[in-house]
């Protein structure tokens, strides 16, 4: 079992999405902490509501990166945390964190990565008129956006920007649990840039396809 921290930095829907499959024996994991950088941010509330432990820690004030994370790292310390989930971290991550948590850290893109790296990735995919974007789950590091692939959401662009961002957030909701899941059970390899999940223990159900989103890997329930 992982012991984990969500670093969310405003809504939270996707710390919640997380903490429910912990709750829901999804992930083999226990969310130690959630941390955020906005005392703003609704994901204090949703994480309260279930108990969780909140850590605010805001961005202003510090002389660089590297001198924030450190703190970041403290507290996370605190909770004796193994692994760190991005769901929504709207900072960009130091050298000095990353090595802190190497191998470790999962990040939510809401893109297909490679394509369309950065903060506004759903409203530049819109704008430049594809046909198809998505979500991704990836392993960090010190390049932006740019770490091994381990799922993907293939999300159809139609009906309005709105429209299209709720349905990426659904299925955000859906591939994030599972990647945590995989790597909580030691199936997540890297090989160069490329990841290998490693089969299940047990025959597990497999859905490749939600709300008409191609899911890659498939999604895996229990039988």
């Amino acid at each position: 079992m992982i012991r984990l921290a969500i670093l969310a930095s405003s809504n939270g829907s996707n710390a919640q999405a997380i903490i429910e499959a912990v709750r829901e024996g999804r992930i083999d994991a226990a969310v130690a902490v959630v941390l955020t950088n906005r005392p703003e941010a609704g994901v204090i509330a949703r994480a309260r509501n279930f108990g969780i432990p909140v850590e605010i820690i805001p961005s202003k004030g510090h002389k660089n990166r590297s001198e924030y994370d450190s703190l970041v790292i403290d507290a996370l310390k605190k909770y004796s945390v193994d692994t760190v989930a991005l769901a929504g971290w709207m900072r960009i991550l130091s050298e000095t964190f990353i090595d802190a948590f190497e191998g470790r850290i999962l990040n939510l893109h809401p893109a297909l990565l490679p394509s369309f790296k950065g903060a506004t990735a759903i409203a530049d995919a819109y704008e430049e008129g594809v046909r198809i974007t998505g979500c991704s789950i990836h392993l960090v590091t010190p390049e932006l956006d740019a770490g091994p692939v381990i799922i993907q959401a293939a999300v159809p662009v139609k009906g309005t920007i709105g429209e299209l961002e709720a349905l990426i957030h659904r299925m955000e909701h859906r591939i994030f649990p599972q990647a945590l899941q995989w790597y909580a059970e030691g199936r997540v390899s890297v090989a160069g840039r490329k990841v290998h999940i490693a089969p299940p223990s047990e025959k597990k159900r497999e859905i490749e396809y939600v709300e008409g989103c191609l899911i890659s890997p498939p999604l895996e329930e229990k039988i």
